[in-house]
């Protein structure tokens, strides 16, 4: 078979959180017609188990590990060279390296880079084969929202990262034959900002697997089921996901707790920052950390909440909870990326009353709409995986043969 090289910042698995979802499923996608050379980095002990699981995905593995608390400080040689903090915070010279030693020796048919940050990796290596970027967000206009709810140092900071990381998009549109984002509103945001590359811009939605996120599997409850509880999950020291439940315990739970004040708020998710911690002060909140399975949580939960308030691209704990028949309280930036229909599917609430008054009604009358179960066909109708990734084939022009059916 050709040769791909496929490069991602972090260990695509478990599938865990998006960065890892995302990448996973197009792994596996390619991995059916390319013999994949995968280079990434593990930040985190608790993925070192699952290297294995990808080997047997690959025809090669280079795995850097890399020690968070090193790197914040190394990352700091940005400021230095002019670079984006998070390219340097993810920068190993073994891994480097070892790409060189792909590009170079093995000529990859293709080149598919997941990330901004691994971008430079192959810049300014050789041009060989098709380049492809899963830029996923516009990650550059992240940073411009932390910079907007940011004050003193740390205002200037990210504010640089913006401008820094916005430099290096431009770069990657120019020098990639595409770049491709989650969402068709990604793309166009991102085509209005290089519109002389806007034909090599597309969006490829993510999916969800949910033949896993099934609501006919049974799962034993993890909390009294007879108390409204309300769940979130994620990645719980990422700013926009600290930020959200943040809102929601100071400023949403206390005005569902004047009508429930027996409710809940579980927070379900690894790396629970200390801003996070502290949220357990307040009386019904439960912070989990990190779970085996969040399913049970989800599956047994009054509603899923998502209050996004800075937010890029597809959330993935809507879609996981929407395929588990669950109701899903979401602000708009939740819901960007997502052809559910509001009132219908799911349950869209910008503002504190409304939030709350949507999560009381679900504990007092129930899903009487049927919102969970038509979020369910929402999903199997939209976001099946294998549907969602064939966007990516006119430019890696997989042979008939090797392609799995769309319902496998």
């Amino acid at each position: 078979m050709p040769s791909l090289l496929f490069l991602t910042q972090r260990l695509p698995y478990p599938p865990i959180k998006g960065e890892k979802i995302r990448p996973l499923q197009i792994l596996k996608y390619l991995s059916q017609w390319y013999d994949v050379h995968l280079g990434c980095l593990i930040d985190d002990p608790a993925d070192e188990p699952y290297i294995e699981t990808i080997r047997a995905l690959c025809q090669d593995i280079h795995v850097a590990r890399l020690n968070r608390r090193l790197a914040r400080l190394s990352c700091l040689r940005g400021l230095l060279t002019g670079e984006s903090l998070s390219v340097t915070f993810f920068r190993d010279r073994g891994l480097a390296r070892w790409v060189r030693d792909v590009v170079v020796k093995i000529r990859p048919e293709v080149i598919f880079v997941n990330s901004s940050n691994m971008a430079p990796y192959v810049l300014d290596l050789p041009r060989t084969g098709t380049r492809i970027v899963d830029l996923a967000d516009v990650d550059s206009e992240k940073w411009r929202a932390y910079a907007d709810k940011a004050t003193g140092p740390m205002r200037l900071v990210y504010h640089r990262e913006w401008r820094r990381m916005a430099e290096l998009e431009r770069r990657i549109a120019h020098e990639f034959n595409l770049s491709s984002f989650v969402s068709d509103a990604e793309a166009a945001l991102f085509a209005s900002q290089v519109p002389d590359c806007a034909s090599r811009i597309r969006g490829v939605s993510s999916g969800v697997d949910h033949r896993y996120f099934d609501p006919s599997l049974q799962h034993a409850p993890v909390y009294d089921l007879t108390v409204p509880t309300y769940v979130f999950t994620g990645t719980m020291d990422y700013p926009p996901n600290v930020d959200a439940v943040a809102w929601f315990v100071t400023e949403i739970l206390p005005v569902i707790r004047l009508r429930l004040p027996a409710a809940r708020f579980y927070i379900v998710g690894n790396n629970p920052s200390p801003d996070v911690e502290r949220l357990t002060q307040t009386e019904g909140v439960v912070v989990t950390g990190r779970v085996p399975d969040v399913r049970p949580y989800v599956a047994h939960a009054t509603a899923s909440v998502a209050p996004m308030r800075i937010a890029r691209g597809i959330q993935n704990k809507v879609l996981e909870a929407m395929s588990l028949a669950r109701p899903v309280v979401l602000t708009s930036g939740a819901l960007e990326g997502i052809a559910a229909v509001p009132g219908q599917e799911v349950i869209l609430a910008d503002t504190i009353d409304d939030f709350a008054t949507a999560c009381v009604r679900l504990a007092t009358l129930g899903d009487q709409t049927g919102i969970g179960p038509k979020a369910r066909l929402c999903v199997l109708r939209d976001y099946d995986w294998s549907v969602t990734l064939r966007r990516f084939d006119d430019l890696l022009r997989p042979p008939q043969s090797a392609r799995l059916p769309a319902d496998t």
